[in-house]
């Protein structure tokens, strides 16, 4: 087997659903015309990918045991390539967003099977070390890129094309799978637990559907308070349930140590602020500074070269000096800086002074803390639960994308209208509550998170 090939492949199915992701941010006012759709359903376009990736992401973690991690790549990458054209021949509102919707779905069944094949597929130490920094450089790679393609893609062939450039890519994919990744069979007595995927799958989409309808609607609405109570009922007789069997669907060694705990909960944290400063870059340079979409995608090209720089390159020379706990603070103040550099947008700020140092410092701390996140949760974890171990981490950054998104849209849009319209007022405010998040990350790493990945698999 080829090592160096397969972490190609199913690095580049990670950038692609990412990239997939944050496409839609610049088509969507190219989408709203052309499609006549609602102001209150245009967010759709964005969350209904999140809601659905985010809260099946487990479930696709624990079906790698019982199909097998290839063949679920494979079935993945199909039902994407699916949807992707779907979205592209869309003639509806309606048709886009269930189109997305399956998007999100292929998304929760690629992402965890990719990264527990590239966690078999590399020895734990430096070389899975090195090929993770890889994955989460082409996860913050793709996401800022999905901004970039969008801008000029929908500038220059319309915004159906951000989505009919997937089929082609995803078609070389599929013929490089048998031949790149090794075979693998079922686990042997492997089974799903069926309720404990129910009730976790309803408490994450019902969280994600409040949050997102609160930032439409209002935290007050009718809808917002019965999903969020929901989620809320949901997730206690999630852990009643798992509590009261013998093997539940999150392995309890999985999160037995306070360092793999605190590490979801920063992860959910990061989440929340990479997608809500993309978002909200975007939405300033348009908006405020009036560049068009494709000049809004060439904006942000530094960035994603700063986070690919860092992860492939800056990553090990700081590992090997600073070690793994350091090196992840310092990713979380940086980005913690970079979102305190942004909140000069409420003043009107330039490109050049404000937003191009607040992303590339944002960037770098990117290029840090998510590769050293993945290292935590996924050392020392045993091979049948690595798929549901690389589920838990890309759902709790989806969930914290979801979450922080819905919350700081609205957050924005009350601060916006508070300011007699002020956009950059709105967008300001939320720069300044994502790098509270990250100072909060940085917190929770500080006190629970140790030095070195080879205490990981102690219970604390």
């Amino acid at each position: 087997m080829n090592r160096s090939a397969a972490l190609a492949l199913v690095c580049t199915a990670q950038f692609v659903l990412q990239l997939d992701f944050s496409v839609v941010n610049v088509a969507l006012p190219a989408m709203l015309k052309s499609l006549e759709i609602p102001p209150a359903q245009l967010q759709w376009v964005v969350t209904g990918y999140a809601l659905t990736f985010g809260s099946l992401l487990l479930v696709g973690g624990s079906a790698t045991t019982l199909v097998g991690q290839r063949r679920l790549f494979f079935l993945g990458l199909t039902l994407f390539g699916v949807a992707s054209i779907a979205c592209g021949l869309a003639q509806s509102a309606l048709a886009l967003i269930v189109a997305r919707l399956t998007q999100g779905v292929a998304g929760a069944v690629i992402a965890p099977s990719a990264l527990a094949l590239l966690t078999t597929t590399n020895a734990e130490g430096p070389q899975r070390d090195r090929a993770l920094g890889i994955w989460q450089a082409m996860t913050a790679a793709g996401a800022l890129s999905g901004v970039i393609a969008g801008g000029l893609l929908t500038q220059y062939l319309g915004w159906r094309s951000i989505f009919l450039v997937n089929p082609p890519l995803i078609a070389v994919m599929l013929l490089c799978v048998p031949r790149l990744l090794p075979a693998d069979q079922p686990a042997t007595g492997a089974r799903l637990d069926i309720r404990g995927a129910a009730l976790l799958t309803g408490a994450l989409a019902a969280l994600i559907l409040g949050l997102s309808n609160g930032a439409e609607y209002g935290f007050s609405a009718a809808l917002t308070i019965a999903a969020v109570a929901a989620a809320a009922l949901f997730g206690v007789g999630f852990v009643g349930a798992e509590r009261s069997i013998a093997d539940p669907m999150i392995p309890r060694q999985i999160l037995a140590t306070p360092t793999r705990r605190a590490s979801v909960g920063a992860m959910v944290l990061v989440g929340a602020i990479i997608s809500a400063y993309v978002y909200f870059v975007s939405l300033y340079l348009q908006r405020v500074l009036g560049f068009g979409p494709g000049l809004t995608g060439l904006a942000l090209i530094p960035s994603t070269l700063t986070v690919v720089a860092t992860s492939t390159l800056g990553l090990r020379l700081l590992l090997a000096r600073l070690g793994l706990k350091t090196t992840l603070i310092a990713g979380l103040v940086a980005m913690a800086a970079g979102q305190f550099v942004l909140t000069l947008v409420s003043r009107g700020a330039g490109y050049v002074e404000v937003v191009l140092p607040g992303l590339v410092i944002t960037a770098f701390g990117m290029g840090l803390a998510l590769p050293t996140l993945s290292i935590v949760l996924t050392s020392g974890v045993d091979r049948q639960d690595e798929g549901l171990a690389g589920a838990l981490f890309v759902t709790s950054q989806q969930v914290g994308a979801a979450v922080g998104l819905a919350s700081l849209a609205t957050i924005a849009a009350l601060r916006s209208a508070q300011a007699h319209g002020s956009l950059e007022a709105g967008y300001g405010l939320s720069f300044s509550i994502a790098g509270g998040f990250a100072i909060v990350a940085v917190l929770l790493a500080a006190a629970k998170i140790r030095g070195a990945t080879s205490i990981l698999t102690r219970p604390g």
